[in-house]
Order: structure tokens, then sequence, then C-alpha cells
């Protein structure tokens, strides 16, 4: 084995964040979730460090607008527990959009981040906002199309 290790790891101190705007209208639900989760977490960055914070923000605008493809627009359920007996609770997908707009984006970003602290950590650097207007430019957000 060589004793020349090269690897560099990307110490915290280190990192520069940015925020990108993404808008989501006419997006697939997924497929946008996915590549949201990518820059939170870092894996756009050449520097890219597993055990270490360096993603960048996200802005998301338009949620409301998000498709979802074939027949989930009907099937689709999102279940949650209350904590009570019998407290089992399921809102379809249309229902959802309808009260919350926002939440069908940030729970499938929440599924794909890691579930750990770190993981917790770069979800609160995601911000969702039904509509077209946003109140982050002090962030200068660069706008991303993906």
């Amino acid at each position: 084995m060589d004793k020349n290790n090269n690897t560099s790891f990307t110490k915290r101190e280190d990192v520069k964040r940015g925020w990108f705007l993404i808008d989501a209208k006419g997006k697939t639900l997924g497929r946008l979730a996915s590549e949201i989760s990518k820059i939170l977490r870092g894996k756009h960055r050449t520097d890219f460090t597993p055990f270490v914070d360096c993603g960048d923000g996200v802005i998301v605008i338009n949620a409301e607008k998000v498709v979802v493809t074939g027949s989930k627009k009907a099937r689709k359920i999102y279940r949650y527990y209350t904590g009570s007996m019998s407290g089992l609770r399921e809102v379809p997908y249309e229902t959802m959009i309808a009260r919350r707009p926002t939440y069908p984006i940030e729970r499938a970003v929440q599924g794909m981040m890691p579930k750990s602290r770190l993981g917790g950590q770069q979800l609160r650097r995601l911000r969702v906002f039904a509509g077209a207007e946003h109140d982050m430019t002090a962030q200068q957000p660069i706008p991303v199309n993906c």
C-alpha cells in the first residue's frame, strides 16, 4: 500500500455556501425532489465530503404547480399518525395540494435525505413557496434549470 494518501476532505470551516432558485412549474415531483436533495447534500460539488455539511441552500417557487405522473393524482395518499388510538390519518394528494401546496415537495425531499442529524441540518436550508414570489432575495439565489 502506498504511504502517500492524497485524499483530501473538506473541513466545515472551508465550506462556502450559495443559494439556488428552482422553479417547480411543470416539473415531475420525484425527479425534482432528487435534484433538490442532491444540492442540499452537496453532491453537485467537486469537494463533496459525506460526513461534512457542504451543501447549498435551495429555494423552490411555484410548488403548487408540480406535476405527478400516471394516476398518482387520484391514488397517492399521505399518511401520518396523530399519536392517539386509531389516529392514523390519510390525506389524498389532491386534498393535500389544496391545503398545503408546499407539503408534497418537502415530504419527497425529506424522504431522500439521510436519516441522521446531518440530514436534518441540511434539510433546514430548504425553502418552499407555493407561488412565484419569495422573500429570499437577500441570499442572491442563482436560478437553476433542472
